[in-house]
């Protein structure tokens, strides 16, 4: 039986493609102010900084909340490296019980979890010989409203 939530889940391939954008030169404060700076580039590129393995990187657009703690939402964009190492305390895309799910893989008790990290309360589940790691999140992409 398939959810809603992973109907709306699909894969995109990701061809790295050279943008760089310019950069200030500084870093912004986003705590107390810091003077460094001197170590900054002057140009970066985006998706090349959050995509370390282009042939095994897919982006999914994430439905649903149980990560806001995590400061992933809804609508978000989320790069999962399927070479990366599936551990505890990362945030892996797992299929369980045929949905596909976004969540934070814990040990507790010598068992491994699939745990939501929200301000909504979702049960954690317990992995299973039968659940399966496509990846973990390498990065995130959110677009915010400017007009």
């Amino acid at each position: 039986m398939r959810s809603a939530t992973s109907s709306m889940l699909t894969p995109i391939p990701v061809t790295t493609v050279i943008r760089e954008v310019r950069t200030f030169g500084l870093t912004v404060s986003a705590g107390f102010p810091s003077p460094a700076g001197d170590d900054l580039e002057d140009t970066v590129d985006i998706v090349a900084w959050i995509v370390r393995h282009e042939h095994s990187t897919f982006w999914w657009k994430v439905a649903g909340n149980s990560l806001c703690l995590e400061g992933i939402m809804d609508g978000d964009w989320v790069a999962i490296d399927k070479a990366g190492k599936v551990a505890p305390g990362r945030i892996v895309l797992a299929v369980y019980d045929n949905d596909m799910l976004l969540k934070v893989l814990t040990k507790r008790d010598g068992r491994m979890w699939l745990e939501a990290r929200s301000t909504e309360k979702y049960p954690a589940l317990p992995v299973t010989e039968t659940t399966e790691f496509w990846g973990v999140v390498a990065g995130i992409a959110r677009r915010y409203p400017v007009e």
